[in-house]
């Protein structure tokens, strides 16, 4: 059973919510057929993009079986480490950044288990921002459609991204196939994920994110859809950002 929700202290950015219903299927992150699903599913596709990203920015050898070594990134929201843990595996020194304690357990006790040295925090971005910390690599992946200040969040991970360094992003888009694919058939139909997870007002087009970051000193760069395979189950980069995507944008 879940422990019940310890919430961190007053913050801008933290949507309460949105906390305590992640808090509660804490557990089930490392459950590929549980709550968590879609994001195991989407996970190849988003480490192919992040990989291609850092390796042309950090012109990383890409023959090493470690070619992410010696560089620091963080994970904002990183749930239970399904981007961490490959990416540690790379070489990153990896900093996992989440608002609820349970999840950050779950995702502790997985790193462990695993033999990997993460550091999870139950922190915010403004926060770890606040102390100083600045990293090579900035992950924001499905984060930004659950944060109560989109502004000030990204204002945060501005200052924790060095000035040459990378920011990823990803999120869903705020179109009518989102509403029908990433709502009504994924909480409602397939029941892939807990009804209420995602709210559709809180989605971000590309064009609205894309002005938040310049606004927020960064330079937006490639941005690629993501698209669902129905016939292979499977996630694929392509065209068509109408439903979800992902992009990268550096310091300016």
């Amino acid at each position: 059973m879940t422990a019940p929700y310890k919430p961190l202290s007053k913050s801008a950015t933290i949507d309460a919510d949105e906390a305590y219903r992640f808090a509660q299927t804490a557990e089930h992150w490392w459950d590929a057929n549980g709550p968590f699903r879609p994001l195991h599913k989407l996970n190849p596709a988003r480490l192919d993009f992040i990989r291609t990203a850092i390796m042309r920015h950090k012109k990383a050898d890409g023959a090493s079986l470690r070619p992410f070594k010696d560089l620091n990134m963080v994970d904002l929201g990183c749930g239970g480490g399904l981007i961490c843990e490959p990416l540690s595996r790379l070489g990153g020194n990896l900093t996992g950044l989440d608002v609820s304690d349970e999840t950050v357990s779950i995702a502790r006790e997985h790193a462990k288990a695993m033999g990997l040295p993460i550091q999870y925090r139950q922190a915010t971005a403004e926060q770890l921002a606040e102390e100083g910390n600045q990293f090579d690599v900035v992950l924001a992946l499905e984060v930004i459609e659950h944060v109560a200040d989109p502004a000030l969040f990204l204002a945060a991970a501005r200052r924790l991204v060095k000035d040459d360094g990378l920011l990823i992003f990803s999120t869903l888009n705020r179109t009518a196939k989102s509403f029908a694919l990433g709502i009504m058939a994924a909480e409602y139909v397939l029941g892939w994920v807990p009804r209420g997870t995602h709210d559709w007002k809180k989605f971000v087009t590309p064009i609205e994110f894309t002005q938040a970051l310049e606004n927020a000193g960064f330079h937006v760069g490639k941005i690629s859809g993501l698209s669902y395979d129905v016939l292979g189950d499977c996630w694929h980069s392509s065209h068509d950002t109408s439903v979800n995507y992902i992009g990268a944008a550096t310091p300016v």
